[in-house]
């Protein structure tokens, strides 16, 4: 579905060419400071602008229709609205019966019984996490003491991002990119063993991000390649703090005390400039198409905020079940 958390429990609304996309957070703790001014540095973290990035230009003033009641949140449902306002569908019109390669056109004309608007990629276009950002800068706000930092660490395979886009650009191309996020200061104990994992919590929220195709803690995949000499992580004091962090800062599911770490791979943007081979819905035939409308050439430049929303998310709705945020905030 379209919700996520337990105790924050956060919703995905709209659709990439629809009235507007938003987010509605139930649970958040009564009594948090909320303007609309809050959204804007990492909304703007997330617009386009930079080169490779799409010319979609949505303004993205946050509109706060419910859940805040002079100046605070006052506990009933948090919905944080974004009208869409630089939409053009014309470009989809040629496509609607050839489905784009590694988009979601087919799976959901399967799954829908082709009701689902495909305009823009509909509700599985990256304009939605609008919507997640929101819901992550309400739960940043609510992290005391908890830094989350992502960062934009290779694009295909390369550290110099600039010339792997630009060259990417240059061909008509596009090119997927590794991101790493880091969360200080996140308290020993978050967590649960098996299906409630912090890693399985913080993997399912992410993997949720459109274009996400790995998730890794620590040392990830390296870790295959090392003995347990090498991947053990000694500790070294009472606070559990270890002298390496392969671990990425969770041990048995559970928040060790030490940073969690992470790296998330994006795919490369499947809208390419090039032609690519598909079927035509109507006849089965094999059917070329050139995709034309407005997109990123990489779509992991501006999810640096997306994930650290995401993990955001979590954070606030462990902490919450494990009562280590107040549900009403600011009493004396």
């Amino acid at each position: 579905m379209n919700s996520f958390g337990s105790n924050f429990r956060v919703t995905i609304i709209g659709e990439s060419h629809g009235p507007g996309v938003g987010v509605v957070v139930d649970g958040c703790p009564a009594g948090l400071e909320l303007v609309p001014a809050d959204f804007v540095e990492d909304l703007q973290r997330r617009a386009p602008g930079a080169f490779g990035t799409t010319p979609r230009k949505e303004i993205d003033v946050p509109q706060i229709l419910s859940g805040v009641h002079q100046g605070r949140t006052c506990a009933s449902p948090l919905l944080v609205w974004f009208e869409n306002s630089d939409t053009d569908s014309s470009s989809y019109e040629s496509i609607s019966r050839t489905p784009r390669p590694s988009h979601a056109d087919f799976t959901a004309r399967a799954k829908y019984g082709g009701y689902a608007d495909a305009r823009g990629g509909g509700m599985f276009s990256g304009r939605l996490t609008a919507g997640l950002v929101a819901a992550g800068v309400v739960a940043k706000k609510l992290l005391k003491g908890v830094d989350i930092q992502a960062n934009l660490i290779q694009v295909g395979g390369s550290v110099d991002v600039e010339g792997e886009i630009r060259d990417a650009v240059g061909q008509g191309d596009s090119v997927g990119g590794l991101v790493q996020c880091e969360l200080k200061g996140v308290p020993v104990g978050l967590g649960e063993p098996w299906f409630d994992s912090a890693e399985s919590l913080m993997s399912h929220a992410i993997f949720s991000i459109p274009g996400v195709k790995g998730v890794e803690f620590g040392s990830g995949f390296e870790c295959a390649k090392m003995r347990g000499s090498e991947c053990n992580d000694s500790i070294v004091d009472l606070d559990g703090k270890t002298s390496t962090n392969h671990s990425g800062g969770i041990n048995g599911g559970i928040t060790n005390g030490n940073d969690v770490v992470l790296r998330v791979a994006f795919r490369p943007t499947p809208s390419i400039a090039k032609a690519q081979k598909t079927i035509d819905l109507r006849t089965g035939a094999p059917a070329e198409i050139r995709i034309d409308g407005r997109h990123d050439a990489c779509i992991a430049r501006r999810a640096t905020v997306v994930v650290e929303a995401a993990c955001a998310v979590v954070m606030a709705d462990l902490m919450l079940s494990h009562q280590l945020l107040d549900r009403v905030l600011g009493q004396g």
